[in-house]
């Protein structure tokens, strides 16, 4: 069980050990680039560098071949990409279209949208959300659990996977700092104030969601043994349409159903929350009475 524990521990002490790193490398760029971006921002990207930069070397080290990590041939990848997105618009577009129906959000009218606009608004959301997909997949669905399957349990590897997966979303700085003022420990205190991000009330329910969502897609990966593509296309559908939400409707204040969308971003919370849970649940139930 210890050791259980402290394998669970080791992505926590790589991202604790890469922030850190990140500490110092952001603020030498920050003092280069002379404050055009905000320290925080600089560290929070070299931070995400450092991991994006680390899942070929993990490879090698835990012996996983890019077949163990998920990947399948170029063709077969696209197809069941392509299969990944239609599931990811079903389990949130109704989500989406019931939050409008509630009257939780309306429609953003101080935009001008033409047929142009619309397109290309469409095309760069999607390429944006497939590369935070093949950034983040090969990593909490990739790494983490072909790394901990073997030595946790597949149901151990579901949880932990998803719940670094939740928590990064949550690990952010906002205090801006003058160059001027700069200081390379500043740096070290950002980097508490992110973590101290996690502890916020009003993120919970964004956790949840977002909790659900890593156990949602690391059940396609560890329980169905589906290919990462289904994933990187489901979890890109995902994005999509949360980015495209934001464009087309608001959050309105006054709906008395307002506590079932987060803070965070106006669209996940406990609505999806509940239910991907429900989809999970639904999911096991079809498992135990097929057995």
């Amino acid at each position: 069980m210890l050791k259980k524990v402290a394998v669970s521990l080791v992505p926590l002490v790589m991202l604790l050990l890469y922030t850190g790193i990140a500490c110092v490398i952001g603020y030498g760029i920050f003092m280069l680039i002379n404050g055009v971006a905000e320290l925080h921002r600089v560290i929070s990207r070299v931070t995400q560098a450092l991991l994006i930069l680390s899942i070929y070397p993990t490879m090698r080290y835990l012996n996983i071949s890019a077949k163990q990590l998920g990947f399948v041939p170029f063709k077969r990848f696209l197809k069941q990409m392509s299969g990944g997105m239609i599931l990811g618009l079903c389990t949130l577009l109704p989500v989406l279209l019931l939050s409008y129906a509630l009257d939780i959000t309306i429609i953003n009218e101080t935009k001008a949208w033409t047929l142009e606009k619309v397109l290309v608004k469409l095309l760069v959301t999607f390429l944006l959300a497939l590369l935070i997909s093949l950034l983040e997949e090969p990593m909490f669905r990739g790494i983490l659990i072909s790394a901990y399957v073997k030595r946790i349990g597949v149901a151990a590897t579901i949880f932990i996977s998803s719940f670094y997966y939740a928590i990064l979303h949550f690990i952010k700085a906002r205090t801006s700092i003058p160059i001027e003022d700069a200081q390379l420990i500043d740096g070290f205190y950002l980097a508490i104030e992110a973590f101290q991000n996690l502890l916020k009330p009003e993120h919970l329910g964004a956790l949840w969601a977002l909790l659900m969502v890593g156990v949602f897609l690391a059940i396609m990966r560890a329980r169905l043994q589906l290919s990462l593509a289904w994933c990187i296309g489901c979890h890109a559908a995902w994005v999509w349409q949360i980015k495209m939400a934001h464009q087309l409707v608001n959050v309105n204040p006054s709906s008395d159903l307002i506590y079932l969308v987060s803070p965070y971003d106006g669209v996940i919370g406990p609505m999806v929350a509940i239910w991907l849970s429900l989809v999970i649940a639904a999911y096991f139930i079809y498992e135990k009475v097929k057995v």
